[in-house]
């Protein structure tokens, strides 16, 4: 057959995950990223395995994401902080821990069916340790054994949470369950290395698509790319593609429009703060969430520990992580949501040092709400922070993939970051439908972490990291914390 030349248009998760499996078939790719490095965008930290941070969602959602985490796990291994999450219900919520119980034996289930079709997929300890509970006396009791910096069991992991937590504030029993974290930087440091190894993808950093026609001969792209001065009127290049994947993230909508496509679709801007905390040096925390109601001053808390005592924290609240106008819509003359000035100026310009400071405060009053000594925490950087889209009109829809709205156009709709494996399997059947792939590509396993040497990739996170304003701490993972799960 034809070596296919196609097309991708930027390079988050889903664009740069797909450029480098379909170059691994055979193909001929082109990437265009406006950014320096590869996978940048919303702030995310954390594999969700089960998305039992996201009680508002359906059964059938969870199912989803677990068996999506479980590939993701096995396509990125490098990327995983193996340490646990743990769940737990402000005193004062509406709802009650016995509530989550249902769905967590239900997800435990089915992650032991998983097992059952294929013992590859046990890479969140065995089932029947997904999750363990803990009541107001395991937790005292917790308290008086020794704070452990390289923790091999739940118990270990718990005793920090014993500590630490104020357990007048939260209702029991707690709940640790198998959702690990992952890491931003050490999957664009891969994925960076892999990308410019391989001998299939062009990649072209820098470099922003202009203008997209559809012609005999298939779509011909008009890119320019930014000169040392951040302008954009040299560099201008035209190439012909014979097939073209929308992976734009939050601009998807840009590239619709440019195609004259109509669809429905929200953008919504986030936030995350990182926060150094001095006193957890020598201890080591699993991730701790406060379920709460979102976008009220009682919303979810999330505390995500990276080495060094650097803390990544969410606050499901108006004056943290979310923003009382940051959810648009697209509108019936264009695919692309609207989000104000001031957001585009942080995604282009930065961040106002007041802004950084005093949400980043706010997010730290959060946490210390249930972690008291957390009160002490400073300013660690300027916040992670981006634009998320979301297909159709459900604010609270994890789960999407990947449409195909024209012949010879693929739209990448992921949500969270564990949806790319299926996204890529969607794109692969449809390749092989217009011949461009053999039928046995549906048998090849994608072997993206090609890039094996672990000194390699922490050096390209730490600078990808310095490079984008943050610690070079957050590029490691608490390679130390490999649980042994009791």
């Amino acid at each position: 057959m034809k070596k296919q030349k196609i097309a991708i248009i930027g390079a988050g998760v889903a664009g740069a995950s797909t450029a480098l499996y379909l170059s691994q078939l055979g193909l001929d790719i082109t990437l265009y990223e406006q950014q320096k490095s590869v996978v940048s965008g919303p702030p995310w930290c954390h594999l969700h395995a089960g998305g039992n941070l996201y009680r508002e969602i359906s059964d059938e959602q969870c199912f989803s994401l677990l068996s999506q985490s479980i590939d993701f796990v096995k396509l990125y291994p490098y990327v995983v902080d193996y340490r646990p999450t743990v769940i737990a219900l402000a005193d004062d919520d509406k709802s009650t821990p016995s509530s989550l119980l249902p769905r967590l034996k239900r997800l435990q289930k089915e992650y032991q069916r998983l097992i059952d079709l294929d013992k590859n997929n046990q890479v969140l300890g065995k089932s029947e340790n997904y999750y363990k509970l803990y009541d107001h006396e395991s937790m005292k009791a917790l308290q008086k054994a020794q704070a452990i910096k390289n923790p091999k069991t739940n118990d270990e992991w718990m005793i920090a949470v014993a500590k630490n937590l104020d357990l007048k504030k939260v209702q029991f029993p707690l709940i640790l369950v198998q959702e690990y974290g992952l890491n931003i930087f050490r999957l664009a440091g891969g994925l960076m290395l892999d990308l410019k190894a391989s001998k299939n993808v062009s990649l072209k950093l820098e470099t922003s698509v202009e203008d997209i026609q559809k012609d005999a001969l298939g779509w011909s792209i008009i890119s320019t790319k930014q000169n040392q001065n951040k302008e954009k009127k040299q560099n201008k290049e035209q190439q012909t593609f014979d097939y073209l994947i929308n992976a734009a993230g939050f601009q998807t909508g840009k590239i619709d429009d440019m195609l004259g496509i109509k669809c429905e679709r929200m953008v919504e801007f986030k936030a995350s703060y990182v926060a150094q905390w001095q006193e957890s040096k020598t201890v080591a925390f699993p991730e701790i969430i406060i379920h709460g109601e979102r976008g009220t001053p009682k919303g979810m808390a999330q505390f995500t520990p990276y080495p060094n005592g650097y803390f990544q924290l969410h606050g499901m609240t108006p004056n943290i992580t979310l923003y009382e106008d940051g959810l648009v819509k697209s509108s019936k003359t264009s695919s692309q949501p609207q989000l104000k000035k001031k957001f585009l100026d942080k995604v282009n310009e930065g961040w106002e040092q007041e802004e950084i400071k005093q949400r980043t405060h706010n997010a730290i009053a959060h946490v210390a709400n249930f972690i008291p000594s957390f009160s002490e925490a400073t300013v660690g950087s300027q916040p992670l922070f981006g634009a998320q889209q979301i297909l159709g009109k459900d604010a609270t829809l994890r789960v999407a993939e990947v449409s195909f709205p024209l012949n010879n156009y693929a739209r990448c709709e992921i949500i969270k970051v564990s949806s790319v494996t299926d996204m890529m399997q969607g794109i692969v059947k449809e390749l092989m439908d217009l011949n461009y792939l053999s039928p046995l590509s549906l048998k090849y396993k994608p072997s993206l972490c090609q890039r094996v040497d672990e000194k390699d990739v922490k050096n390209k996170a730490k600078n990808i990291a310095k490079e984008r304003g943050y610690p070079a701490d957050m590029a490691e993972r608490n390679v130390k914390f490999i649980m042994q799960v009791d």
